[in-house]
């Protein structure tokens, strides 16, 4: 497996990063960065639940329509729709229409605002906690972790859907909670 590759620019980068100028982009500026609000981890796990079985990219090119649709993810706007809305998000060609998804998206925001402490909080605080050493190589980047299947046996018991443990990995590396950046990225 490759270890940090040069990018256009000549900065060494995740191999993975490299694809589209979105996945440049999110690379440099916001993955592996930490959060500072609910909403913005409200956001993040909502995009990371949409994603699963696509493509990133994917999400990534309708993040603007997707903070749209969802009131930039503010818990208890999107906690309030109802069957109406439900049926207005299946209609908008901005996300992806999964019904599933989106009423799950729905529960999560009510799920959410139950959370003694928040939602930043109650993921952070069961995020790996240590340094471990840097990754060299894709191959050695793990898919979930310990923690990671704990948290998404928490959240199922709390009323979560879609936040498997591989979902809740991918969290933990978007947000900072884990630095699965290369040993050799100039982003780590």
């Amino acid at each position: 497996m490759s270890g940090a590759v040069a990018g256009p620019d000549g900065r060494l980068r995740c191999p993975w990063a490299l694809s589209a100028p979105e996945y440049i982009d999110y690379h440099d500026t916001e993955w592996g960065r930490r959060l500072t609000t609910d909403q913005a981890m409200f956001e993040r796990l909502t995009l990371e639940a949409f994603q699963s079985g696509l493509s990133w990219l994917i999400i990534l090119r309708k993040r603007d329509g997707f903070r749209k649709a969802f009131a930039d993810f503010d818990l208890e706007a999107v906690a309030g729709y109802g069957v109406a809305d439900v049926e207005r998000l299946l209609g908008d060609a901005g996300i992806v229409r999964n019904r599933a998804k989106i009423e799950a998206s729905i529960g999560n925001a009510q799920a959410a605002l139950a959370l003694d402490g928040g939602l930043l909080r109650h993921v952070t605080k069961a995020a790996p906690r240590g340094r471990r050493k840097a990754p060299r190589t894709l191959g050695e980047v793990p898919a979930e972790s310990p923690e990671s299947q704990a948290l998404a046996k928490d959240l199922r018991k709390r009323g979560f859907r879609f936040v498997g443990p591989t979902t809740l990995y991918a969290l933990f590396q978007a947000t900072g909670l884990v630095n699965d950046h290369l040993a050799d990225c100039s982003a780590r």
